[in-house]
C-alpha cells in the first residue's frame, strides 16, 4: 500500500487540504512532527453482537499516545485506497478482526492535537461505525489492551476523565453518541 524506494516498499498517507481533498502524498513513517502537514486519517467504532463498544488501550510503544484508551480502531487509508477498505484492512491488522457493516457517521471530523512528546496530529478524519464478525486477537505492537463496553460507559468515562483518552476520541464522542445509541438499541445491526 505504497510506493518504491529503492526496492523498499514505502507506506504513505494522503494529504489533505482543510476540506478534505486530496492534494498529494506523504511518506507516513515521517509525517508526524511537530509541524505536521493536514492528512487523510479515520477512527472506527466496533460493536459486537451484545450491542457493545469496543474500546482499545494503545501500545506503550507507539509514537503518538502511547498507552491512552480510543476508539477501537483507527488508521490511514493509502492513496487510493477506499475508506471502507481501509477500516477492514486495520481493523485485521491492529486487532485480527473481521467487520461488517461499515458506515460512516461522521464524514466531516477533523482535529488538530499535539502529545506530550510534542508530536502533532493534524488529521482530517471520518469517523465510523462497524460490526465485528470475528473475535478480537490483537496485535501487541498496536494494542495493549482491549474492553468491550456499554457504550453510556464510555460517554461518563471519557466526561470523568478525558485525559485518559486519545484527544480524537475526546473531540468526536459528543457527536458520535447519538449514533452509537441509534445502532445499539437497533440489536447492534450497523
Amino acid at each position: 500500500m505504497g510506493v518504491e524506494e529503492g526496492g523498499v516498499e514505502v507506506e504513505m498517507v494522503v494529504l489533505v487540504d482543510d476540506a478534505g481533498a486530496p492534494i498529494g502524498m506523504h511518506d507516513k513513517q515521517t509525517v508526524h512532527g511537530e509541524s505536521t502537514p493536514r492528512h487523510l486519517a479515520f477512527s472506527c467504532h466496533v460493536i459486537d453482537a451484545e450491542g457493545r463498544l469496543l474500546v482499545t488501550r494503545r501500545a506503550l510503544s507507539k509514537r503518538t499516545w502511547p498507552g491512552v484508551w480510543t476508539n477501537s480502531v483507527c488508521g490511514h487509508p493509502a492513496p487510493g485506497e477506499s475508506m471502507e477498505d481501509a477500516v477492514r484492512r486495520r481493523a485485521a491488522f491492529e486487532l485480527g478482526l473481521g467487520v461488517a457493516g461499515i458506515v460512516c457517521a461522521l464524514p466531516d471530523f477533523g482535529y488538530s492535537a499535539r502529545d506530550a512528546s510534542g508530536i502533532q496530529e493534524n488529521e482530517f478524519c471520518p469517523v465510523f461505525v462497524a460490526r465485528a464478525v470475528s473475535a478480537v486477537e490483537p496485535n501487541p505492537d498496536e494494542v495493549a489492551e482491549f474492553r468491550w463496553v456499554d457504550p453510556a460507559d464510555l460517554v461518563a468515562a471519557v466526561g470523568a476523565a478525558p485525559w485518559a483518552f486519545s484527544p480524537w476520541l475526546v473531540a468526536h464522542l459528543a457527536d458520535l453518541a447519538p449514533h452509537l445509541t441509534a445502532t445499539t438499541t437497533a440489536g447492534a445491526h450497523v
